[in-house]
């Protein structure tokens, strides 16, 4: 998928809104940041493509112990000065769809309030390949249809890749009919 931008001589820069588990380093913000320094020579900053950082690795709601108001407009603004700048962005969440972020917001709203504000959003969700997605998948896929969400779906065989050939996906076959795979994009 990233490729393809690439390959189109389009700009891709990466946003990160909250990320759990950073202690001496952001893990994801910092090697994509890495990444896009060696494409672009880019100025960015950590602060740039990474919104909230806590050090926990845990639901967002339980690693932000300074009880940090999470601002979901300064999310979509920090994402707007990338746009002003990169011709795509793409918004890694944390965790999966019902992550809670607050009492009262998960992953998912997130995601809601990037497609109500950005035109071209588009949600994809990567579904893993180990023994129990099926089930994690489907109900992924329900959520994203109850909140209205325009997405597509893609498996990442990154573990159990024989037994996903064996236990998953004849059903998925027989269910879905075609299926997309991470590797493949």
């Amino acid at each position: 998928m990233i490729q393809r931008y690439f390959e189109d001589g389009l700009k891709v820069a990466y946003f990160k809104p909250i990320e759990t588990g950073v202690v001496a380093h952001s893990g994801d913000a910092s090697d994509i940041l890495k990444l896009l320094h060696k494409l672009y020579g880019d100025n960015l900053t950590i602060e740039d493509i990474s919104g909230y950082r806590f050090a926990l690795p845990s639901a967002p709601i339980v690693a932000n112990r300074q009880n940090i108001d999470i601002d979901i407009s300064w999310l979509l603004h920090k994402t707007d000065k990338l746009l002003d700048r990169h011709d795509i962005v793409i918004v890694e969440g944390a965790g999966g769809l019902k992550t809670p972020i607050k009492h009262d917001i998960f992953m998912i709203d997130i995601i809601k309030y990037f497609q109500d504000y950005f035109d071209s959003f588009e949600a994809v969700l990567v579904a893993p390949s180990y023994l129990g997605c099926i089930s994690d998948t489907l109900l992924s896929l329900d959520c994203l249809q109850s909140y209205d969400i325009d997405h597509r779906w893609l498996v990442n065989l990154y573990q159990d890749k024989e037994q996903f050939a064996k236990i998953t996906k004849p059903f998925y076959d027989k269910y879905f009919g075609t299926i997309s795979y991470l590797q493949d994009i």
